[in-house]
């Protein structure tokens, strides 16, 4: 099921109905997002069978529907999912050849599917979270220097 959801084409952004859609759900879902939920479910506007839907995939639907109603595309990727490297690479907005130095240098986990490498989509976030929180600390740094010397920013 991973490979099937990676493998799709690229997302497709809602349009400007399904946006609105989803804002109208979104908002009408939020009281609910405690969870669980007992929904029924209409075919042809008769009722046809209930299903309970629970808290954590509530909120998840909730938050699909809010980015929905936002314009953005989404894709849904499992966290135990296994990437190629250019999956990887497209998930962090760099090159190929960047990611496999990454992983070659140890910074990012992989295996060996016989000549291919594999990274979790977890192990490639955990990378992305470090060098976001490393990128945060020396901008922060050069603002505080920027600061000390009165630069004017």
């Amino acid at each position: 099921m991973a490979t099937e959801l990676l493998e799709r084409p690229e997302p497709i952004a809602p349009t400007e109905d399904e946006s609105r859609e989803a804002q109208e759900t979104a908002r009408r879902l939020a009281p609910y997002l405690g969870g669980p939920l007992r929904v029924q479910i209409l075919g042809d506007g008769h009722p046809q069978d209930i299903v309970s839907i629970p808290a954590s995939a509530l909120r998840l639907l909730a938050r699909i529907l809010t980015e929905m109603a936002e314009g953005n595309a989404l894709t849904l990727i499992p966290i135990h999912a296994e990437l190629t490297t250019q999956q990887a690479a497209d998930l962090l907005g760099v090159s190929r050849p960047f990611v496999v130095k990454r992983i070659e240098g140890g910074e990012i986990p992989s295996r060996r599917v016989g000549t291919h490498r594999r990274v979790r989509f977890q192990d490639v976030m955990e990378y992305k979270h470090r060098t976001d929180a490393a990128r945060r600390k020396t901008l922060e740094a050069l603002a505080a220097q920027a600061q000390e010397l009165d630069m004017g920013y």
